[in-house]
């Protein structure tokens, strides 16, 4: 089997810059080709401000991206897609676009598979696969944009919900993080950009340290150590009034306000009980809930709430594997 051409989001930026200068080319062409792939071209042959021999040997060198897509598949009438890519070495990963009226939100994936294993997550079930890259996950967001441009639509917002615990894969996604905001490239404002984890207490203090503005999501799902032990195991490690400690020291610090995400499970976390504990572990909080009802996995013991066992916020994480 040949070998795969490298990505060219792969590479640093002072390796395609050497690259460039072998080839004879000026100092800007390196970050005018980069621009154009970030903004979403899908293909050199289609940079048509380029000399043509330099499209050529760039076909030649190069993919402009390392995702394939496997089948695409839409829900909601149309305002929802789900798009399956196959990455290097075979794993695949679920990308979703969700279209509101006033924001177009992609939810990304950032591992292929999940290694917490949460036991209503659908993504927990199947082995963990490996850790994606950081141009891997900047390739989700540029495929969505550049469908959503062909609709008059921009993508304005990312969630690091789909398949993965982000901040177990920390460099790669904070690195991705980045690379979407940069106004030259899909130039995504961080405060339109969340990052949701399950409760790795040493990432969310590193967080605090990166002078990067995104919303912290937390995957809380029970108050209480002895329920989310179960439901989220790295509770055992990282207990829950430690990891509410650590979020809002975040927020403390960028002045940003967590979200906390519930996903109900029918008699398990959406009782009386469960209510009062959360509105006293989050009191005085600069916090804000997110309540979304479970969609049943197959395998699994969980059932979905009663329609009046709550009232539904605004799905900001319904793209979740358990959602």
């Amino acid at each position: 089997m040949p070998e795969l051409k490298p990505a060219i989001l792969s590479l640093p930026q002072t390796e395609l810059d050497e690259w460039f200068a072998s080839n004879g080319e000026p100092e800007f062409r390196s970050r005018q080709v980069m621009g154009r792939v970030t903004r979403g071209a899908a293909s050199f042959a289609e940079m048509q401000d380029l000399p043509k021999a330099l499209r050529a040997r760039l076909e030649e060198a190069f993919r402009i991206t390392s995702l394939v897509p496997v089948v695409t598949s839409e829900a909601d009438s149309g305002l929802t897609t789900k798009t399956l890519f196959e990455l290097d070495g075979g794993h695949t990963v679920e990308a979703v676009v969700m279209r509101y009226t006033d924001r177009t939100t992609l939810c990304i994936s950032s591992q292929a598979g999940c290694p917490v294993g949460c036991p209503f997550c659908a993504t927990g079930k199947f082995p963990f696969g490996r850790n994606l890259r950081a141009h891997e996950i900047e390739e989700q967001a540029i495929d969505a944009a550049r469908r959503l441009a062909g609709e008059g639509r921009r993508l304005s917002h990312v969630v690091f919900m789909g398949m993965g615990e982000p901040f177990v894969n920390y460099p790669a996604v904070i690195d991705s993080v980045r690379k979407m905001s940069d106004p030259d490239g899909l130039g995504i404002s961080p405060r339109r950009i969340v990052l949701s984890t399950s409760g790795v207490i040493p990432r969310i203090e590193q967080l605090a340290a990166e002078k990067l503005p995104v919303t912290l999501a937390i995957s809380l799902h029970a108050a209480r150590d002895e329920l989310r032990d179960v439901l989220v195991p790295i509770n055992r490690k990282y207990p829950v009034a430690n990891l509410v400690g650590a979020a809002q020291g975040y927020a403390a610090k960028s002045g940003r306000r967590v979200s906390y995400e519930w996903v109900m499970l029918a008699g398990v976390n959406d009782t009386e009980r469960d209510a009062k504990e959360l509105g006293q572990l989050l009191r005085r909080k600069l916090a804000h809930v997110n309540l979304i009802p479970f969609n049943p996995v197959e395998n699994t013991p969980y059932q979905a709430p009663s329609t009046d066992a709550a009232r539904p916020t605004p799905p900001v994480g319904s793209c979740t594997s358990a959602s």
